[in-house]
């Protein structure tokens, strides 16, 4: 091999994404997903975690789900040796570990074949993660001693290895991955080499997800259970008398928005924060951003500038939204000036959030109204006043009602546009159809923009604003105004129109 193939040999990494909760990949596998190329995931695999990588993502899936195509194990490893030859930085991101019955061992074995640099990421097994979720502890001191991994799923060529003689006399917990299918079996042949019928079992589904479902039972009797309940995989059977313990450690349903889908249509840049916030609370986030930030024309940004180089005749300087501070002081920079410059005038913010934005500046905000709106803002600062004039930055459309208030009250406003609220172009997938398929619960609108634009992209998929079945919850009055206008059902508006505000207000609906 020549030097300059060694420089361009490529490296592959097999990394555990977890079993699900998007929060359970570990700070290794979020470093190597952030420098790779290419990223084969497989069906299990949270797809929110595709967004902390910049590469090219390739879905593989080992068994039929949906529209997507089965990918042979040898197909895969040739596309990771393909890859790294090329000189890419290849993940191969696996949901649970790499090595518990996932095919690493298989992968690791053809790359090194193959000459390939390869490293191992360990994930959090679906069987750990789904007994803590679902309150289960298998190796409790007073109830076992042992827990065993156990497939359910034998390879089809080679005679059976499973020894259920012992497993029915296993001196703690039995756990069954890839065995829904087989539940029948599985519990019948432990009976008959022992194992009481009275022993409690229980089938997890979908594990650390908002829609984890958990069976419990006896094992003579689970199997008919699993089957009426209509449990579906990805799931596992857990045998043993940790089972017990579900009703006192039980914690993962009780997230205030466990089981919830929500769909939030927030620009990309701020829809990862939020999903976050609901996967936190137990809920699905969908996302479907349908409005997008992007920077001024350059034929406004001299006139930018121009404000910028006198910001020491202002004695306000107003922001309405963290996209205004965070425009504002990308502006600043390009113009060659820094925080110093804002030391004359006073900092005002709409609401929390954006006085967050304006803390990353290392600056404090001097007003922030009680109530988070334009109008509470401008009513303050017209109170106030100011020897001087006042400077709003903010986005290229929006209400006029400050400028309309600090006039009235004999201010100067110079409103100052310093990024664009663009629509989107409605993202793949979505339609009036899909949101009905998917049981979306909740549709988050965050601005009077998002509500107007979403009820656009419903009628232009083929749906009806009025025959909505999903609940609408509006992050305020305003929000819930523009909404109502365009024809939308609104079920709430936030009394504190924040993020928290928003989800606080679902949760009480819930509840």
């Amino acid at each position: 091999m020549t030097s300059s193939e060694v420089q361009q040999a490529g490296k592959v990494w097999l990394v555990g994404a977890g079993p699900g909760d998007p929060g359970l990949l570990t700070l290794r596998g979020a470093e190597v997903l952030a420098e790779a190329d290419l990223v084969l995931y497989d069906g299990l695999v949270n797809p929110l975690l595709l967004r902390l990588t910049k590469g090219i993502c390739e879905r593989t899936a080992r068994a039929r789900r949906g529209s997507f195509r089965i990918v042979p194990q040898d197909e895969i490893n040739e596309r990771l040796i393909a890859a790294a030859r090329s000189g890419l930085q290849v993940v191969r991101l696996k949901g649970g570990d790499p090595c518990i019955f996932g095919r690493g061992s298989e992968e690791s074995a053809a790359l090194q074949d193959a000459g390939i640099e390869f490293e191992i990421v360990p994930g959090i097994t679906a069987a750990t993660a789904a007994a803590e979720y679902a309150g289960f502890s298998f190796t409790h001191r007073d109830q076992a001693s042992a827990v065993a991994l156990v497939t359910g799923q034998e390879a089809e060529d080679r005679s059976p290895r499973l020894d259920f003689e012992r497993l029915a006399k296993f001196p703690g917990t039995l756990v069954f991955y890839m065995g829904l299918n087989r539940i029948h079996e599985l519990s019948a042949r432990l009976m008959e080499h022992g194992m009481s019928g009275d022993t409690p079992t229980a089938v997890i589904s979908e594990a650390t997800l908002p829609s984890q479902r958990v069976l419990v039972g006896q094992l003579s009797s689970i199997a008919a259970a699993a089957v009426a309940e209509k449990m579906r995989p990805p799931s596992l059977i857990v045998v043993g008398a940790s089972v017990e313990q579900r009703s006192q450690r039980s914690w993962f349903e009780n997230l205030p928005l466990f089981g919830r889908t929500i769909m939030i249509m927030r620009p990309v840049e701020q829809c990862t924060e939020t999903a976050v916030r609901i996967s936190r609370a137990g809920g699905r986030p969908v996302i479907f951003p349908l409005i997008s930030i992007q920077p001024i024309a350059a034929d406004q940004i001299q006139r930018v500038h121009e404000v910028l180089q006198r910001l020491h005749e202002f004695s306000w300087l107003l922001w309405t939204s963290v996209n205004g501070v965070h425009a504002f002081f990308r502006e600043l920079f390009a113009c060659g000036l820094d925080a110093r410059g804002v030391a004359g005038a006073k900092l005002a913010c709409i609401g929390p959030a954006t006085a967050a934005a304006l803390r990353e500046y290392s600056l404090q905000a001097d007003l922030i109204p009680q109530t988070y709106r334009g109008e509470a803002l401008a009513q303050e600062l017209a109170r106030l006043g100011g020897a001087g004039p006042v400077a709003w930055f903010r986005a290229d459309r929006g209400r006029e009602v400050i400028p309309e208030i600090l006039q009235n009250a004999g201010m100067q406003v110079e409103s100052v546009v310093v990024y664009r609220n663009c629509d989107a172009e409605i993202p793949e997938g979505f339609s009036a159809v899909e949101l009905e398929r998917q049981e979306i619960d909740w549709i988050c609108l965050t601005s009077p923009s998002i509500a107007r634009r979403f009820a656009e992209a419903l009628v232009e998929t083929g749906g009806d604003p009025e025959s909505l079945r999903s609940r609408v919850a509006c992050i305020s009055p305003v929000t819930a105004a523009a909404a109502i206008e365009c024809g939308l059902p609104v079920h709430l508006a936030a009394e504190v129109h924040t993020l928290d505000g928003l989800l606080a207000a679902i949760q009480r609906a819930d509840n």
